[in-house]
């Protein structure tokens, strides 16, 4: 690859130790108004990028469309990248047994629960790998129950031919307004598509914004309902929507952030290093700008970098002009 080609990304955060600048995260950034006007932008938002699991929610809209009807924190797991607690898991499970489907069904990868302290837990009550217990299992289980609800098959259901990948791809280009023509898979198995931060914060305006009874509102209200089945506890993007008032928001592997606030404004970003530590950083510069009072946002930037158990210096988003 040229590396003529490289996105020209821009510096979106600093971790300082002492006196000095030790880290410098790149990436780009667009903040979109209730109006959809582009507000801010650093970087190259345009750049096509593997949002990665900051699909799920618009994966989830198109379960929904598909005539899929799951209680509001079942709804909110099939939008989450869990933390794999038993909650979690348990949850999962009922979406498949209330299917007519057991684990065994899953197709996605096997993993340890994601969360720090329930993948501890997990090993010390030692288990191992499993699909239940991997980060996607509440999508995948919901992808499952659309399928059987639709008479679709379930041993193909990540092929790119089957009915409901075709589905999904046509509801992320309606909602992103972008072609998903560019495709690889992303770590579960699913497709994943090469799509702009701008096209992946206007899909997300529009969860936030769309009418009561619709897909979009269904989802959005299930994971702003639900934050803690969207990641878990202790988890940044629960704790962020728990802090503002219906703020939706989704995190994605290789430093993808999305977030909506209530009134419509939308923040996406990417760290282009894929480091997850500047995510949440990065974003707040972000929506500082769009109105988000500070107080409220203090727990997620200037985060303390620790030089024998003392805080020496921070991790911060840069401010934006």
């Amino acid at each position: 690859m040229n590396p003529s080609n490289f996105p020209a990304h821009a510096p979106l955060a600093v971790q300082t130790r002492g006196e000095t600048i030790e880290s410098v995260h790149f990436g780009s950034l667009v903040a979109l108004a209730p109006n959809g006007e582009t507000v801010l932008t650093r970087g190259e938002p345009e750049s096509p990028t593997y949002p990665r699991s900051a699909l799920k929610p618009l994966i989830a809209v198109a379960l929904v469309r598909a005539g899929l009807e799951l209680p509001p924190a079942q709804l909110a797991l099939a939008a989450a990248s869990h933390s794999g607690s038993a909650e979690h898991q348990d949850q999962a499970e009922k979406i498949l047994a209330d299917a007519g489907l057991e684990p065994g069904a899953l197709g996605n990868s096997t993993d340890l629960p994601y969360g720090v302290a329930e993948r501890h837990a997990w090993i010390q009550d030692g288990n191992g790998p499993t699909r239940l217990a991997q980060n996607c299992s509440g999508k995948h289980a919901a992808m499952l129950a659309a399928c059987v609800l639709n008479g679709w098959p379930l041993d193909n259901y990540l092929q790119h031919a089957h009915p409901l990948p075709t589905l999904i791809r046509e509801v992320i280009g309606e909602l992103t307004g972008e072609p998903t023509t560019l495709i690889s898979t992303d770590g579960c198995g699913t497709e994943v598509f090469a799509l702009s931060l701008t096209g992946m914060a206007r899909a997300f305006q529009k969860l936030v914004t769309a009418p009561v009874g619709t897909a979009e509102h269904q989802v959005a209200s299930a994971m702003r309902t639900h934050p803690e089945m969207v990641a878990g506890l202790g988890r940044d993007v629960t704790e962020l929507m728990g802090a503002v008032p219906g703020l939706l928001a989704k995190d994605g592997f290789e430093g993808i952030q999305l977030i909506a606030l209530a009134d419509g404004a939308a923040v996406a970003l990417k760290i282009s290093d894929g480091g997850d530590r500047a995510r949440m950083p990065a974003a707040v510069p972000a929506l500082l700008a769009l109105g988000v009072d500070k107080t409220s946002l203090e727990p997620f930037n200037n985060l303390p970098a620790l030089g024998g158990g003392h805080q020496v210096g921070a991790l911060y988003g840069l401010p934006l002009p």
